[in-house]
């Protein structure tokens, strides 16, 4: 299992800006009733469809980010493309083949939300997620596929689930580092589930994530690392007066393997994070 060098302690800073007491408490207070709703969707998801699972999964992403404070901006390349996000974009142009592999950098645990919420797909997710109480009842009834990181035996099985997936016209989104990074760097995005688009003749979509505040300032509220605390990352989240998660939408890559479809993603992702870091400013610890 890759294990990134990012830590709490190394990683994280106050944010510039900080939400009045009564926000931060309207938004805790928000989250909890979503959350709640969701868990009632969840259970009344079972009986629906994929494709009803994962537009009513988008719907509900977008009232969770919404509810954290967090605004969405969607951009194609380096172009900007939109400011808040009141709807879902296509993955799909217009093709009858397979649903596109959207392959991303990962933050935090608001990423997974951010796909949902841009673009409707199912999301692979590492098998420990379904233990957790609440928020694995919540993933089940999502539609997310998952993968046993622990147990190598086990990975063809998930890259044929993925691959089921995308040939059946479902996007799945997936964060090829295998773990999260503070946001100022990332990882090597490991090989094995772009073998799930070789197998389905899917395209391979990249996409960079950045958590940003204020005027084009690196947020590290979202930021979810080591042994950090998920209830710890919500209120810093809730605390940052005006947080923004800036999604670039990059053209499809191509490869004759899965190790060229992941170095080929990896680059496309990194020139956004790398370019975006030269022009923002680092807040002070």
């Amino acid at each position: 299992m890759p294990v990134a060098p990012c830590t709490p302690a190394t990683c994280l800073f106050p944010p510039g800006s900080r939400a009045e007491a009564p926000r931060r408490a309207l938004r805790l207070a928000a989250v909890g009733l979503v959350v709640l709703a969701g868990v009632v969707l969840a259970l009344a998801a079972r009986g629906l469809g994929t494709t009803s699972r994962i537009r009513l999964t988008s719907a509900w992403s977008r009232l969770v980010l919404r509810a954290v404070g967090v605004r969405i901006e969607v951009r194609r390349g380096f172009a900007f493309m939109a400011g808040s996000v009141a709807g879902p974009c296509p993955v799909v142009d217009g093709s009858s083949g397979a649903a596109p592999l959207v392959v991303a950098n990962h933050v935090s645990w608001l990423d997974p939300l951010v796909m949902a919420a841009v673009l409707p797909c199912r999301v692979l997710a590492k098998q420990e997620v379904r233990a957790w109480l609440v928020v694995g009842l919540l993933a089940t009834g999502s539609g997310a596929l998952f993968i046993d990181r622990d147990r190598l035996s086990a990975l063809p099985e998930a890259v044929g689930d993925v691959a089921a997936a995308l040939a059946d016209g479902h996007p799945v989104a997936a964060f090829p580092e295998g773990t999260t990074w503070c946001g100022r760097g990332m990882g090597s995005f490991r090989p094995a589930v772009f073998q799930a688009a070789l197998d389905a003749g899917a395209p391979v979509r990249p996409v960079a994530i950045r958590y940003l505040e204020g005027e084009n300032v690196l947020a590290s509220g979202p930021v979810y690392v080591g042994d950090d605390l998920l209830w710890a990352s919500i209120r810093r989240v809730v605390a940052v007066r005006r947080l923004t998660v800036e999604v670039t939408m990059l053209p499809p890559v191509r490869g004759r393997d899965r190790g060229e479809l992941a170095w080929a993603a990896e680059s496309s992702v990194a020139s956004v994070l790398v370019a975006g870091a030269a022009h923002s400013v680092p807040a002070a610890a």
